[in-house]
């Protein structure tokens, strides 16, 4: 109350916290207020305190011997020019541009360098698929960078929908990559199940209670189930390209402990989700190299058979 008063906590003052949150000035020309250009970080008086006061809070707890807390479900990161999460949005756009860079890579290998059937579509079963997980990736990375910039509710809802979503669609295109459902019908059967869960839960995460819980459990367990399903496949698999699956595998069972084992950020920016950020990036790029190798692989197998 006292910093949307004044606008000021201890030597830290927002020029338009001269504002009371109706908009009514308290002292000084309206100018003072934020201007437009600047309002798309909607870091309105309110926020605006409670972050200055949770910067505060900190110092005195460090001049104590305390640890950092979290305030309001959130680790006191530091801001650079309004974005929230500086290192995290800056990983989340290089993972972003990683699977950019990995689909237009398949895409080019598929559709220019490997051979098409008579009816101009390549071999490879599963392009389809791996064009729409491209765009369920690059979709989800998106507003991780988006979240990571401005935590609000709705860039919160968004970016956890959109994590829910990739990992139920890499789900599904793990059981039909692993057990060779070729078969359209017998794809739409394996996947409706599965699409209805994760509608589901998305749904459930908007329109009931945003339950990080119940979400934390559903993505480790869709995760988790991929993992094991492309581990053993590699182990029983003669596929060329296995090791850089179990290395996809091992690196991605490591780096989801991360996001379980959380620690408060390192000078305030680097904390076990901004690591995680960091090691999905060259997973992402051995990943689209296993995806091509196995659109070749694949191709050749069935040229064979054509023979």
């Amino acid at each position: 109350d006292q910093c949307e008063k004044t606008g000021c906590v201890g030597d830290e003052c927002s020029q338009h916290c001269n504002f009371t949150s109706g908009g009514i000035p308290v002292d000084g020309p309206w100018y003072l207020q934020e201007p437009l250009y600047l309002r798309w970080k909607q870091w309105d008086c309110l926020s605006d305190c409670r972050y200055h006061c949770m910067l505060a809070r900190e110092k005195e707890r460090k001049k104590v011997g305390l640890k950092p807390v979290k305030y309001h479900g959130k680790w006191p990161f530091q801001r650079v020019n309004g974005i929230q999460e500086p290192v995290s949005v800056a990983l989340s756009a290089l993972n972003l541009a990683m699977q950019f860079h990995g689909w237009v890579s398949f895409f080019i290998f598929v559709n220019y360098k490997l051979p098409f059937m008579p009816n101009r579509k390549p071999f490879y079963e599963y392009t389809g698929l791996w064009h729409i997980y491209a765009i369920f990736a690059m979709n989800s990375w998106f507003w991780s960078v988006v979240f990571h910039s401005r935590d609000v509710d709705l860039t919160e809802k968004l970016d956890y929908s959109s994590a829910v979503a990739l990992l139920g669609f890499s789900l599904i295109l793990a059981v039909l990559r692993v057990f060779s459902v070729t078969d359209e019908a017998a794809r739409v059967m394996v996947s409706a199940p599965l699409v209805a869960f994760v509608t589901t839960h998305i749904l459930y995460l908007n329109c009931y209670q945003l339950d990080y819980g119940l979400n934390m459990k559903v993505c480790l367990g869709m995760g988790i189930l991929q993992l094991i399903l492309w581990a053993v496949w590699a182990g029983v698999t003669r596929h060329p390209s296995r090791w850089k699956l179990w290395v996809v595998v091992i690196g991605g069972a490591l780096a989801a402990l991360l996001e379980i084992y959380d620690f408060p950020p390192y000078r305030g920016f680097v904390d076990a989700h901004a690591l995680w950020h960091a090691t999905t990036i060259p997973l992402t790029y051995l990943w689209w190299n296993f995806v091509r190798d196995d659109s070749e692989f694949r191709t050749t197998t069935l040229i064979k058979k054509a023979k």
